[in-house]
């Protein structure tokens, strides 16, 4: 009778998985949920659970900030030489061919011409997978020949921001790319050519002591870490807990730093509408739904002024006083935000 017979109880060998190909799904960082990747990249790599951003290549803000077609890469030659020989576990050299082979670029920004909704801008995007995003020499000229070009053609200049902070790989040389640039952004701003600063996850160090906070509208995207020195140096620092969401978008804007935290889907339109502003002046305000108030231009110092540019296609044209406006950007529940 079958229940003398001797049972087999050996485990059972488990079934073999079948293994996914990689690239198929992905885990969100903060909820936890699992993803499928190309639902996230219709998306814009934003998680449709939590609304938390993933962070985006270069060529990723490019596509959603410019109108198809019209981008023309400039400067894509300049490259950091290794003036100080470099090395600490690795050369510097090594380190630089080791992100030029994975990225695919030949620096951590890529600057361009472009259109976005129809208007020229000059536009720049850093990445963050090139060392870091770390302002090197390199990056400080590429973005100061930038500026200089938004000078010769009198068109806006639009800043992605993505970076731990100066390479200090190169010492005082990263070091100065602060000061060359915020010099042309002053002269970009008494020329009254707008100036649009977005900061993306993370903005830190030297990038945030300099231009990315020097935008005449600071745009940031929500969750974004944004400071200098990282929480966990200040709170060794201090010795005191950090309050909640410690610098963090919501928490700049909260204190003033932010003029407004921007979904990504929302970029293009939201950038759109601040250039129209500049572009048609005050007729433009009801356009836009967006109202603004004069701002007085400041010079790069009272012994060296600049002069007003006579160009006002960009400038506010009420008074003729060198003003840019502060912009007041309405919120979707009608509030608005300065």
């Amino acid at each position: 009778m079958s229940w003398f017979r001797r049972q087999n109880n050996r485990p059972k060998k488990p079934t073999e998985s079948r293994d996914l190909p990689d690239g198929v799904w992905t885990k969100c960082e903060n909820c936890s949920e699992i993803l499928y990747f190309k639902e996230l990249e219709r998306n814009l790599h934003v998680c449709p659970k939590c609304g938390n951003h993933f962070r985006i290549r270069s060529h990723k803000y490019v596509e959603i900030l410019t109108d198809p077609g019209t981008f023309q890469e400039t400067n894509a030659n300049v490259v950091s030489k290794d003036p100080l020989k470099f090395k600490d576990s690795k050369k510097y050299t090594d380190r630089v061919k080791d992100a030029v082979k994975k990225t695919g670029m030949n620096e951590a920004i890529v600057t361009g011409t472009a259109r976005l909704d129809e208007l020229p801008v000059v536009l720049g995007v850093m990445d963050f997978a090139f060392i870091g995003g770390s302002m090197a020499s390199a990056v400080g000229e590429k973005i100061a020949r930038s500026l200089k070009l938004c000078l010769e053609r009198k068109e806006p200049m639009i800043l992605v921001s993505a970076s731990g902070g100066a390479r200090m790989m190169e010492g005082i040389l990263s070091l100065m790319q602060m000061a060359k640039t915020s010099v042309l952004l002053a002269r970009l701003r008494n020329e009254r050519i707008p100036y649009i600063s977005i900061l993306t996850h993370p903005t830190t160090g030297g990038v945030t002591a300099s231009f990315a906070s020097l935008g005449d509208v600071i745009l940031a995207e929500p969750g974004a870490l944004i400071g200098f020195a990282g929480p966990r140096v200040i709170k060794e620092t201090v010795a005191q807990e950090l309050p909640e969401g410690f610098q963090r978008s919501e928490f700049l804007m909260k204190h003033g730093f932010l003029d407004r935290i921007t979904p990504r889907s929302e970029l293009k339109q939201t950038v759109g509408n601040i250039l129209r502003v500049f572009h048609d002046g005050v007729n433009a305000s009801s356009h836009a739904g967006i109202a603004f108030r004069p701002r007085t231009s400041v010079p790069l110092s009272e012994h060296d002024p600049v002069p007003l540019s006579d160009h006002d296609s960009f400038g506010a044209s009420e008074g003729g006083n060198g003003s840019m406006p502060i912009l007041e950007l309405p919120d979707p529940d009608g509030s608005t935000t300065t």
